[in-house]
């Protein structure tokens, strides 16, 4: 069965600030195999539409590293799955999703907001597995 998994996504890394992605990379894979790999630009999407550009594009997984209550609360709603406080190189880290081996804090969350902004900003903090 297919499955289209996302990681937001920069410079080959997971990014680690979800509400302030600008690209994602979109893996097609089935079973335990990537099928293809193409990254995606967001084109300034918030959070809020970030769950949604999600679902447009088929996805059903999202690995990521910090994000917010409310960008959880919108991809619950589209039915997507969570996967959040990974961190490192984003192909190798689906490849251990698609064989179970994911490290992964499903805790992890970012409780410092900007704004409508969802995990990130300009000062220098981690939004990781706080």
């Amino acid at each position: 069965m297919k499955k289209i998994i996302a990681v937001p996504y920069e410079n080959g890394k997971v990014f680690q600030h979800f509400g302030h992605s600008e690209k994602f990379k979109l893996y097609t894979t089935e079973d335990r195999l990537i099928l293809s790999a193409d990254e995606v630009s967001t084109n300034g999407s918030g959070h809020g539409l970030l769950a949604e550009f999600l679902n447009v594009h088929g996805v059903s997984v999202l690995i990521c590293g910090g994000i917010g209550g409310g960008a959880k609360t919108a991809l619950a709603q589209k039915g997507i799955e969570l996967f959040p406080g990974v961190e490192g190189d984003a192909d190798p880290r689906v490849q251990e999703y698609l064989n179970g081996m994911l490290a992964f804090n499903p805790d992890t969350h970012c409780d410092h907001h900007h704004g409508d902004h969802d995990c990130g900003s300009d000062h220098e903090h981690h939004c990781g597995g706080h």
